[in-house]
């Protein structure tokens, strides 16, 4: 069977989903095409999906009928739901819903979806975070509901020996964007810095979308804490390389430190577990899913630095603790986050829905 997803711009967590997704299902008769609406730097990591570029609504109609998909999986574009119906597709829509940012903007989002979703879309999609599960039942409690984690491949995406850097590294991944909170990233690091005077934060970036104002003011914030020779800039690095670095920030007695104010899921923390690189990460919803305190990572509350400076020289420190939650890491990957086990909760979804 074929499955269609359409999503604005490849890039992110919800590009990677789409690829593991794929990858996940093809064991089991299932095709995906992707379509994305613009160019984006994460078609650099798409090497055997057909995708399509486009966001003409006549193109996507075409693409739709020629190619007969059983179903189409549309994240977040909710006005183009009411549309495949109103063009004739006879197939399933199943609507996903993924990040968003944060909690006004998610709410704001659901209300605007209601009159393009409720009455068009055969299924929702959604990850197992409390925020969306909520909001998902307030404003979609009469469609049917598939909740469920997404998922990662450990074989590849996994610990990499890598030649050992002598001072200890901190990463960061995101977007120069509010919710994803860089201001206490350069503030923590700023901070321990005090103690760790060789201590480098490197910092993995999409400049593809960053506002002119942000990133001003971003860089403003740099040099007036003097982090300009301490930061190391890595702009769109290709998803498949992102373990070597990963395994390397991890064995260099540093950590992920994850910032944001909301968190949908969260691959860059998952994707940092399997690598035993530790993560230190705000308690920003979907990372609860990974995240147990001082088990498989370490949380602290959004803006609350001093938390979140106590907990980054415990990991630095300590490094019975740090290897400690390496491993209680990369086991519950193994037991929860599977593609496998994805795969299974997908099908049946399908089948539920009468086309597997």
């Amino acid at each position: 069977m074929k499955i269609l997803f359409i999503y604005y711009y490849p890039s992110g967590g919800v590009e990677t989903l789409a690829r593991q997704r794929s990858k996940a299902l093809q064991r089991y008769g299932i095709s995906f095409h992707f379509l994305y609406f613009w160019e984006g730097p994460g078609l650099q990591n798409i090497k055997d999906e057909t995708t399509f570029l486009t966001e003409e609504e006549d193109e996507i109609q075409r693409i739709i009928f020629e190619n007969e998909y059983d179903a189409v999986l549309i994240c977040s574009h909710f006005p183009l739901v009411s549309k495949l119906k109103q063009w004739g597709y006879k197939g399933k829509v199943i609507y996903e819903v993924q990040g968003l940012g944060g909690l006004a903007a998610a709410e704001q989002w659901f209300l605007g979806s209601l009159p393009y979703v409720v009455n068009h879309a055969d299924a929702i999609l959604i990850p197992r975070t409390p925020h969306i599960i909520e909001l998902s039942n307030k404003y979609y409690p009469d469609i049917p509901h598939y909740c469920f984690h997404n998922c990662i491949d450990t074989q590849t995406f996994r610990h990499h020996k890598m030649p050992k850097i002598s001072y200890p590294v901190i990463g960061w991944v995101g977007r120069i964007e509010d919710n994803k909170n860089w201001k206490d990233c350069l503030a923590i690091v700023h901070d321990l810095k005090k103690t760790y005077t060789h201590l480098q934060l490197w910092m993995f970036l999409d400049l593809s979308v960053v506002k002119k104002e942000e990133q001003e003011n971003f860089t403003t914030c740099i040099h007036n804490m003097g982090l300009q020779d301490s930061i190391t800039f890595f702009d769109n690095i290709p998803h498949g390389k992102m373990p070597d670095y990963y395994s390397q920030i991890g064995d260099s007695g540093g950590f992920l430190l994850s910032t944001s104010k909301v968190e949908g899921f969260g691959y860059a923390v998952l994707e940092a577990m399997c690598c035993r690189c530790p993560v230190l990460c705000t308690d920003s919803d979907g990372t609860k899913s990974f995240i147990i305190h001082d088990r498989t990572g370490k949380h602290f509350p959004v803006h609350d630095l001093h938390a979140g400076i106590k907990e980054a020289l415990e990991l630095l420190e300590n490094p019975v603790i740090s290897q400690r939650i390496k491993r209680n890491a990369y086991a519950h990957v193994q037991q929860n986050f599977l593609p496998s086990q994805y795969a299974m909760r997908f099908t049946a979804m399908l089948r539920s829905l009468g086309i597997y």
